[in-house]
């Protein structure tokens, strides 16, 4: 078996449908099973004041230009969808509103993602849930009392789900980390896990696998320096091919708890085991 990697596109496209097309080409050219982008209804996402608060930026002077700006809509999604056919990748996105994932719903996506950020978001999880559709849910900025009433909307409606751990900070330092939860919600929910990484490095991803991940979601970005809040927390191209080859080479050292002689050793022991 080899991991389901999703290179997180996010918001990394900065607006621009060609940048968008790029890292989808880098996902699949490193072997990635999916795309994510995230979708926001700006006006129920943020309050107005946010939203009218200045923020120089390429697209003007305001908060609602800026998020105006990265967002987007209906052609682009078409655009997005067709080309995933084109290249063979599955795409989806993480809504943060139910008009969102009203809208979402357009393009028959076969996943759900749930992010961190809307963990909390009840009706958004009832919403999510009663579609039935695999869902990856990021664990991020909660609780294991908040985890455990999402579990319960999901298991309620009978929906499959992923549950991914990750930490909320971007990027995140390797002492905050924490990777080894990925055993814990294994163990506590009896479930799929996974590992969403805000690292700007690769190991993470292969200890995650090593404790159980067979889901890894990375955020990809063509250059790290360029503009946006999330592309520091991201790997390039390169890093991104380097994640998925090591996670695939994990999962195929990891072996099983059982000892067993190979026909190969056994060769070998013929050769050494003089006295035999």
């Amino acid at each position: 078996m080899t991991p389901f990697v999703i290179a997180e596109i996010g918001i990394n496209h900065n607006g621009d449908i060609g940048i968008a097309k790029q890292l989808m080409d880098a996902a699949k050219d490193a072997g990635c099973s999916a795309v994510k982008f995230q979708k926001r209804t700006i006006d129920t996402v943020y309050t107005q004041e946010f939203l009218d608060s200045p923020r120089q930026s390429q697209w003007g002077t305001t908060q609602r230009e800026q998020k105006k700006g990265l967002e987007f809509g209906r052609n682009e999604y078409y655009e997005i969808d067709a080309y995933s056919k084109k290249i063979g990748i599955y795409w989806f996105a993480s809504a943060w509103d139910i008009d969102s994932q009203i809208f979402l719903d357009n393009y028959n996506l076969k996943y759900n993602k749930i992010a961190s950020a809307m963990l909390t978001h009840i009706p958004l999880l009832n919403h999510v849930a009663k579609e039935r559709k695999l869902t990856f849910i990021s664990t991020g900025m909660s609780t294991l009392d908040n985890i455990d009433e999402a579990v319960h909307i999901f298991d309620k409606y009978k929906c499959p789900y992923v549950l991914m751990h990750c930490v909320s900070v971007y990027p995140c330092p390797l002492d905050r980390l924490n990777v080894k939860m990925v055993k814990t919600l294994k163990d506590r929910y009896n479930c799929e896990v996974g590992y969403s990484s805000h690292s700007p490095g690769i190991l993470d991803t292969s200890i995650a696998v090593l404790f159980g991940a067979k889901y890894i979601e990375v955020h990809v970005t063509l250059d790290r320096a360029m503009y946006g809040s999330d592309q520091a927390a991201s790997l390039e191209p390169r890093g991104l091919k380097l994640t998925v080859r090591d996670a695939e080479s994990v999962l195929r050292m990891i072996g099983s708890d059982e000892k067993v002689t190979f026909k190969q050793e056994q060769d070998v022991a013929k050769k050494l085991r003089y006295w035999q």
